[in-house]
């Protein structure tokens, strides 16, 4: 019976002192976060780095001068090859960025040191996991000098021949060569009445808002073609169009793959003084067979129905995805917006859509016969005309088909083109302080 009593002591000794073995390793087995991906959307406006990892992890940094760097220490990670990956991701074309250097500073922190092409001002935050995603660490660097959107449009001045489109479904050999076509029907614009405005023409600015980029693909189709790239595509087709137009220019919220938070495209637009705004997507439902185009508006009292209500939801949570840092979100600018938005604002905005949505019939089946109206975040802009086209279901797959066709996006275009310029022969511009 002793010896029993002292074997049953001694696996009890032992089982507590391997409880307490593991006790101490396992802290350090499962501290360090895991990097899952990273990703870098550079463009013009600012360049975004995010590190998309199984926990919330913590971050300073600092910047050091003569030569410009970004240094970033990450607590509570060990350097693995998926985040050396960032080393081979920095192109050289961006434009803040010139390289990365990555290495573990010491025990459970890792330094990335960003080598800078020009002076910056970091934003360094998180964003809780939604959709897909799980925790992300973004860095976003913008200029010093802030983007001027004025300034890009005056300065934007390539020949219709050295324009690209982006079709995901091409490759760079692939790509058609757009002929410039024969100006349509002239618009005559109005003549500006206003003091010192002698022999000087009123000039139309629209805004082309392509939907979601960068970190929000927006839909994915069956295919595996995403939103982003198809109504970026079509955008700069639209752009190239309305160019060839007498008196119109145009500006894009964004011309690559990045992302522009809603608030933000509203911004642009107005800084421009756009007198239309369109932003530009493709439709996407839980049922394939779903089909059609259509054309919405801003409402101030509630959908025009239950699936105009889904789609505003699912868009105005674009912010969520694509990842806005919350200390720098003017949180008040969306309702201030609505408040403003006027009668008139919203009955402009019907009258553009039923130009566009006559036009749109004309290439493919309508989803709904009349624009429909919802509370879209991204058309609250109170003193434009603003609508937003969902060229077509990229969830239906005869439809996807016809999204990543030439063809189709260059009809698609014209469509819109059409209804644009039926749209001003009916309402002609005010006169406005812009001039060609």
């Amino acid at each position: 019976m002793k010896s029993d009593s002292k074997a049953v002591t001694r696996r009890t000794v032992l089982k507590a002192g391997s409880t307490l073995l593991l006790s101490l390793i396992a802290p350090g087995l499962s501290f360090a976060a895991q990097i899952v991906a990273v990703r870098v959307w550079p463009s013009d406006e600012y360049t975004r780095v995010t590190l998309e990892n199984d926990s919330d992890l913590k971050a300073s940094h600092f910047l050091v001068q003569n030569p410009n760097r970004l240094v970033i220490d990450i607590e509570g990670l060990e350097l693995n090859s998926t985040l050396k990956e960032l080393i081979a991701k920095i192109q050289s074309n961006d434009p803040y960025i010139s390289q990365v250097r990555v290495g573990q500073n010491r025990p459970n922190v890792v330094r990335l040191v960003f080598d800078l092409k020009t002076e910056v001002r970091p934003q360094v935050f998180t964003l809780a996991p939604v959709g897909e995603y799980k925790y992300r660490l973004v860095f976003d660097l913008y200029p010093t000098r802030e983007y001027d959107p004025i300034a890009a449009l005056i300065e934007s001045g390539e020949r219709p021949e050295d324009r690209t489109f982006d079709n995901p479904a091409a490759t760079i050999e692939t790509l058609p060569q757009i002929k410039p076509e024969p100006p349509l029907a002239k618009i005559e614009p109005k003549p500006d009445r206003s003091r010192n405005a002698s022999n000087m023409t009123r000039m139309i600015t629209i805004a082309i808002d392509p939907g979601h980029g960068g970190e929000d693909p927006g839909a994915v189709g069956r295919g595996g073609s995403y939103e982003k790239n198809i109504v970026l595509a079509i955008a700069k087709r639209l752009k190239a169009k309305i160019e060839q137009q007498p008196n119109m220019r145009v500006m894009l919220t964004r011309d690559a793959d990045y992302f522009v938070p809603l608030q933000v495209r509203v911004q642009k637009a107005r800084r421009v003084q756009a007198d239309l705004f369109m932003s530009i997507h493709a439709d996407a439902f839980v049922l394939p067979t779903a089909r059609g185009s259509s054309v919405f508006a801003l409402s101030e009292k509630g959908a025009s129905s239950t699936s105009a209500r889904w789609l505003a939801n699912k868009e105005n949570s674009a912010d969520l995805i694509g990842g806005v840092n919350i200390k720098n979100h003017d949180m008040q600018l969306a309702s201030v917006l609505l408040d403003l938005s006027t009668t008139a604002q919203i009955n402009d905005s019907m009258k553009l859509g039923k130009a566009i949505l006559s036009e749109i019939g004309g290439i493919n089946q309508l989803h709904k016969g009349s624009v429909e109206q919802a509370g879209f975040a991204v058309l609250k802009a109170p003193d434009i005309p603003s609508v937003l086209i969902e060229t077509a279901f990229i969830s239906n797959p005869e439809e996807e088909a016809k999204l990543t066709d030439n063809a189709y996006q260059d009809q698609m275009a014209d469509a819109i083109m059409n209804g644009i310029k039926k749209y001003f022969a009916r309402n002609p511009p005010l006169s406005k302080n812009r001039m060609t």
